[in-house]
This record gives C-alpha cells, structure tokens and sequence, in this order.
C-alpha cells in the first residue's frame, strides 16, 4: 500500500474508532480505552519528522474538539511522537541509519511490547495528569493511568493480531 494511503487511512479510521466507539467504552464507569495512540506506533518511520508531528497534533486535536477535552489529547500524543525516536533507539537500539530499514514487524516480541506499554503509559499519564492538572489526586492518576494501560494494550495486542495478515 502507498504509504501516503496508509497515513490516512490509519489516521481517519483511528479517530473515527476513538470518537464513535472507544470514547463511549467506559469500563467499571472510568477506564476508557485511548487506541488512536497506535497511529504513534505504526506511522512509518521513514517519513519526515515534521509531518509525523504535525499530524499526531492534528489527531490529538480533532480528538480534543471531539471530546471537549481542552487539548489534552493534543498534547499528550504530540509529547509521545516527540520522544518516539528517542524510545526507539533505547529499546530497539537502533542508529539513524536504520530508520530507513525499521519495521516492528521484524523486531523481536518481547522489544515490540516494552515499546508498546512505554509508550502507552507515558501517553495516559500525561492525559490524566493534564486532565487533573493537580498532583493532589495523584492516588486517581496512577491509578487511572494503571488501569486504562492496561485496559488499552489488551485491545491494542489484540487488534493487531487480528488484523496481521498470515504469511
């Protein structure tokens, strides 16, 4: 697939899946699912930095308007692909060079998910701190933070190995 098809894809079918379905998922009445950070995840990494970050601003932002969160969302994703190159080469250790040949496909399980659950848990900490915008709850944003995690890694690992296609 075209890779400028499948940034658009991947971003309108995870903001239409994060507005009309997961937003009104509200497990034991406060853990809500955040898939859309899976367009952190599987944007490319080949493609140009600017417009990675542009864009992960942008879904955040529509997800803000969406939601009436006051650009939480917006920020807690466009902090999280900031500092995806960084998680990359800490946990993939990978070099500038490789970038260009990088595919979580191809790198081993056990990576792949210490990436996966950083990354998500950076994210949800920062949308329920900034949502809270106090430490005085910080029992509730630890554990809001905890259980939504993990709430969307079991849909995130599941949707993608529904949707890998079989070699």
């Amino acid at each position: 697939m075209n890779k400028s098809l499948y940034v658009t894809f991947l971003f309108f079918s995870l903001l239409l899946l994060q507005v009309f379905v997961f937003n009104n998922i509200l497990f034991l009445g406060y853990i809500n699912p955040y898939i859309y950070i899976a367009f952190v995840i599987f944007y490319p990494l080949k493609e140009e930095r600017f417009s990675f970050l542009f864009l992960s601003f942008l879904l955040g932002l529509f997800l803000d308007f969406f939601s009436d969160s006051g650009g939480v969302n917006a920020f807690s994703l466009l902090f999280v692909a900031y500092i995806r190159l960084f998680l990359i080469r800490v946990i993939f250790k990978k070099t500038s060079l490789d970038y260009l040949l990088f595919n979580l496909r191809n790198e081993p399980f056990g990576k792949v998910f210490n990436f996966v659950i950083i990354t998500i848990v950076i994210h949800h900490f920062l949308l329920f701190l900034i949502a809270s915008f106090s430490f005085n709850n910080i029992s509730s944003i630890l554990f809001q933070t905890l259980y939504s995690s993990i709430f969307t890694a079991i849909l995130f690992f599941l949707g993608t190995s529904l949707l890998r296609n079989k070699k």
